[in-house]
């Protein structure tokens, strides 16, 4: 048994020793393909039975060489940032906000590529504000903020109405989870998630406790509370009112906001 794997071992040793002899016997010549870079060479010993051959000197280690690679360069920190040419501008032109009508023609995945784009256009227009008021600057083109919450707000609402109609296709809900709108005994509506329970509505003491009705001693006080509300959003409407006026009388130049 020893004598076996023995005898195994000496044919692959001559086996190897016979393929060495060989590549050593070509000429550098035939293996000019297989040099890419210039680097330096092995210094092995010639003497050794187990040389290396001359040809094998042209190349070279994976540390001592340059790897291709085809990824996307990523600026990092850059990206936070306007480009150059528009440092120390005081407009930068920009385009208008995406209506709805033109992404709404897109497809879901572009929408999610134009997401990513918006949501890096705004990290970098805010980085570009808090880096104006450090310095105690007017920022360059500040409507471009407003453009892009615009545009990323019309794009949510593009892709809740898709999320709306496939719900609809396949549940018949329009909510993600079904409810109903309904009124406490103070009289609020409010809108009630619907929950699967083990037991049915009529058997389940917890729920039969809830009330979702209003008595008919509280309907006086939902009106008061109304009256309240309009009372004070009228208030507040005419206090505004007012202080727009002071500041007209004060300052003729100034521009109203429509």
């Amino acid at each position: 048994m020893a004598a076996t794997s023995l005898g195994g071992i000496l044919t692959l040793c001559r086996q190897f020793q016979n393929v060495l002899r060989v590549s050593a016997g070509l000429k550098p010549a035939q293996y000019k393909a297989v040099s890419l870079t210039k680097c330096p060479s092995y210094s092995l010993r010639q003497s050794s039975p187990l040389a290396v051959p001359s040809w094998h000197s042209h190349l070279s280690t994976p540390s001592q060489c340059q790897f291709l690679h085809t990824t996307v360069s990523r600026p990092g920190l850059d990206e936070f940032f306007d480009l150059p040419e528009n440092w120390g501008e005081s407009t930068v032109k920009s385009g208008a906000p995406w209506t709805a009508t033109k992404l709404r023609a897109k497809s879901n995945e572009d929408l999610h590529k134009l997401w990513y784009v918006l949501l890096k256009e705004k990290n970098m227009l805010l980085t570009i504000e808090q880096e104006s008021k450090r310095q105690r600057l007017q920022m360059p083109s500040p409507e471009r903020v407003k453009k892009v919450e615009r545009s990323m707000k019309r794009l949510e609402m593009v892709v809740n109405e898709r999320e709306t109609a496939l719900r609809l296709l396949q549940t018949g809900h329009e909510k993600g989870t079904p409810g109903d709108w309904r009124r406490n005994v103070f009289g609020k509506v409010f809108w009630q998630r619907f929950k699967e329970h083990v037991i049915p509505w009529y058997m389940n003491k917890h729920y039969k406790r809830r009330v979702y009705y209003t008595p008919k001693f509280v309907e006086p006080h939902v009106r008061l509370r109304i009256e309240k509300y309009l009372r004070a959003k009228a208030r507040k409407a005419n206090l505004e009112k007012r202080t727009l006026a002071k500041l007209k009388e004060k300052f003729p130049e100034m521009k109203v906001a429509a």
